[in-house]
C-alpha cells in the first residue's frame, strides 16, 4: 500500500480530495487524515487545500473553509453565488410558466421538478447558502412533495432530514401529536417521534409549497413543543394570494400567480430576495 501511496501525483491527491469533501458537505477532515490516506506531509497538503480554494472559488463551486488548531482541518461548503442562483431561478420560473401547468385550485404542476436531481440540488445548494449562517442542527419538512428539496438542503448543510408526518408510524415509537388548521381550513394532525430532534435545537423548515402557511405554522408549532428554535423558513414556491401568511419571515424561490382567464396562467417569478 506504501509504495502505490508513493506514485500518487498532484493532480490524482487533489481530484480525490475534492471528490471526499464534496460527498460530505460540512463535514470537518483533518490533515492528519490526509496525510494518513496519501502518504503526504501536512506542509504539502495544506499547498493543494489552498489551490483547491482558489479553483473552487473561481468556478462557483462552493468554498473550502479551513480551521486552524489541534481540532481544525478543512470541511467544504457546497455555496452558491447570488447572481448564479438568481439566473438559475429565473430559468426554472421560465419552465414553469405558461398555461400547461396550471391546474384545478390554481395549483402548479411541478412534480417533475422536484423528481429531478439536478434541480433539487442546486436549490438545495441556494437554500443552504441562504441559511447556513443560522447553523440550523436539523432540516424539517412535511411530507411528502417537499422531502427532495428538503433532503438536498440538509446534504448540502451536512445536517440530518426530519420528517413530520400526518399519522404516526409504529416503528419510530412515541410520537408528539397536534392538530393544526391547514391552507384549506381543515383541521389536521401532524406527528413526530419524540426521538426525531432534542431540545433547544435549531432547525430550519423546509417544504415544497406556501399558499396560506398553515401547514408551516404547524410545524413551527410542533417545534415549540419539543422546545427547539425555528431558525428559518423556506419553500420551493410562494402563492401571492392571500398576501397575509400565517407565518412570517419565510423565504420561497420562486413566487406563483395564476391569471385567471379561458386559460388560466401561470406566471412564476424568482422571489425578491434572490435580487
Amino acid at each position: 500500500m506504501e509504495k502505490v501511496l508513493e506514485k500518487i501525483r498532484r493532480n490524482e491527491r487533489m481530484s480525490a480530495m475534492l471528490k471526499i469533501l464534496s460527498d460530505t458537505p460540512g463535514k470537518m477532515y483533518t490533515l492528519s487524515h490526509f496525510c494518513a490516506l496519501f502518504g503526504a506531509a501536512k506542509s504539502t497538503l495544506s499547498e493543494d487545500i489552498d489551490a483547491l480554494r482558489q479553483t473552487v472559488e473561481a468556478f462557483d463551486l462552493g468554498r473550502l473553509e479551513t480551521v486552524t488548531g489541534a481540532a481544525g482541518g478543512v470541511v467544504y461548503r457546497p455555496e452558491i453565488s447570488r447572481e448564479a442562483a438568481r439566473d438559475y431561478i429565473e430559468g426554472l420560473s421560465r419552465e414553469l410558466s405558461g398555461t400547461e401547468r396550471v391546474l384545478p385550485g390554481d395549483f402548479l404542476y411541478y412534480s417533475d421538478i422536484l423528481s429531478t436531481p439536478e434541480t433539487v440540488n442546486r436549490m438545495g445548494r441556494i437554500l443552504a447558502t441562504e441559511y447556513a449562517a443560522t447553523r440550523p442542527d436539523f432540516v424539517l419538512t412535511m411530507e411528502t412533495k417537499g422531502i427532495p428539496v428538503a433532503f438536498a438542503t440538509a446534504n448540502a448543510l451536512g445536517i440530518p432530514l426530519v420528517i413530520a408526518r400526518h399519522t404516526s408510524k409504529v416503528y419510530e415509537g412515541s410520537a408528539v401529536n397536534i392538530n393544526y388548521v391547514s391552507g384549506s381550513g381543515n383541521i389536521e394532525t401532524m406527528s413526530l417521534s419524540r426521538r426525531a430532534v432534542r431540545e433547544n435545537q435549531k432547525a430550519l423548515i423546509v417544504d415544497d409549497f406556501l399558499r396560506g402557511g398553515g401547514t408551516a405554522r404547524g410545524m413551527v408549532e410542533l417545534m415549540r413543543e419539543f422546545h427547539v428554535e425555528v431558525t428559518g423558513m423556506a419553500f420551493v414556491m410562494a402563492a401571492v394570494e392571500p398576501i397575509k401568511k400565517k407565518v412570517s419571515g419565510e423565504k420561497s424561490l420562486m413566487t406563483l400567480e395564476v391569471l385567471e382567464g379561458e386559460n388560466p396562467e401561470a406566471v412564476v417569478r424568482p422571489a425578491a430576495w434572490l435580487s
